[in-house]
């Protein structure tokens, strides 16, 4: 089958910093680095070097376009990302030496993804297919639908976060993944735990302390795998795209999670975003 991934495609600058800038602090950065990222770009990175067919659907200005032929290069279909005229959205990512991180998102072109290009896209689509979305792009809704309506399955990370849109979007999922604080964040919002959404499958990461997966037989704890982390960056979205991957590859959902915690512990050893994400080969042989 395949992955469509109505996505964001970001420039990300990361400037390695002493610690997180307090209000009104001004830091000199120890290092500065660019690299292709947005939470979009990097999941269909993921599940696409997790060897699954990734079509990605977002857009760039023009100043974008090397995003797009960087996206190519690491398998991901490219042919329904729009150039606009706007600038490509950007990223600024602090990282502090316990590879903790801040940062700040200009949205540029992840916000102007014309519908034109989504329907072009899901006219292509087949009967169960995946459709991934998350919250740095506009067209959510209408992309979930109209999924919905076509028979794929829909899939959601819930970052960063917003009420309403979860709720927007929470009658045509089939599968919904996010971290402790946003369930929290839900939970206050609709009154409903992980376990009580009506969404088939829920995953609930916890960062060092793994995840925890509610389906049809109640509630599973993966433990995280225990490594140093230099950079958090990217790690959920990798984790997410190779869980996705997985599931495409007719994984049952107990072994796309533990592949993916693997790559997840890989991935905050490394600096970086979508260009340093591991593929297959460095998941399988990972000796945890």
């Amino acid at each position: 089958m395949a992955i469509w991934n109505l996505g964001s495609i970001n420039a990300d600058f990361v400037y390695s910093v002493p610690h997180i800038p307090a209000p009104g602090e001004t830091l000199s950065s120890t290092k500065r680095q660019v690299f292709l990222g947005g939470k979009g770009t990097n999941m269909s990175v993921a599940a696409a070097r997790a060897a699954a067919h990734v079509h990605h659907i977002g857009a760039v200005g023009h100043d974008g376009r090397w995003a797009v032929e960087r996206l190519l290069e690491y398998g991901v279909d490219t042919r329904n990302i729009a150039v606009l005229d706007t600038e490509t959205a950007q990223a600024i990512i602090m990282v502090d030496p316990k590879g903790e991180n801040a940062i700040i998102l200009h949205p540029g072109a992840n916000a102007e993804i014309p519908q034109v290009t989504l329907q072009a896209a899901m006219a292509e689509a087949a009967t169960g297919d995946w459709l991934i979305i998350q919250n740095e792009t506009n067209l959510q809704r209408t992309a979930a639908k109209m999924a919905k309506k076509l028979g794929l399955q829909v899939a959601y990370a819930a970052a960063p976060f917003d009420a309403d849109r979860v709720q927007a979007v929470l009658p045509y999922l089939d599968f919904l993944i996010l971290n402790a604080v946003e369930a929290e964040q839900l939970q206050n919002a609709t009154g409903q735990g992980a376990a009580d959404l009506p969404v088939r499958d829920v995953i609930v990461t916890r960062g060092s302390e793994g995840a925890d997966w509610h389906g049809a037989d109640g509630k599973q704890h993966f433990p995280a795998i225990q490594v140093e982390p230099v950079d958090t960056t990217g790690a959920g979205d990798t984790f997410t795209g190779y869980v996705l991957a997985g599931l495409d590859r007719g994984m049952p959902m107990a072994q796309a999670i533990g592949q993916a915690t693997k790559a997840g512990a890989l991935m905050v050893m490394r600096h970086g975003t979508a260009d340093v994400i591991p593929d297959l080969s460095e998941v399988q042989a990972f000796q945890s």
